[in-house]
């Protein structure tokens, strides 16, 4: 799994109310396993100790890499959460022994 999309950093998000929130880009990954694509997002602006709920969708970039919001599905499968979730973890685990 590598990051294969690094120039996407940020991504406007319309919430059921039709209310539009800007994320950050955390990271995206392409897994073998399931060949698909995933960008997993955090709200614009947050501090970087701060606790935020990531959102976590699987996506299809264009050719150039970038996503828009239609371009994002929802993770419908446990198993397929289960491995996202680790990734995160993974990832999180990888920062924090860098700073």
């Amino acid at each position: 799994m590598t990051d294969k999309n690094p120039q996407i950093d940020k991504i406007t998000l319309v919430d059921e109310s039709g209310d539009e929130a800007l994320y950050e880009v955390l990271f995206t990954f392409h897994s073998e396993e399931y060949d698909k694509d995933y960008i997993l997002l955090v709200p614009d602006g947050v501090e970087e100790d701060e606790q935020v709920d990531v959102q976590a969708y699987i996506f299809h970039p264009n050719e150039d890499g970038e996503a828009k919001e239609e371009d994002l599905l929802p993770i419908e499968d446990d198993r397929e959460w289960d491995m996202v979730e680790e990734v995160l973890n993974t990832f999180l685990d990888d920062d924090s022994n860098f700073n």
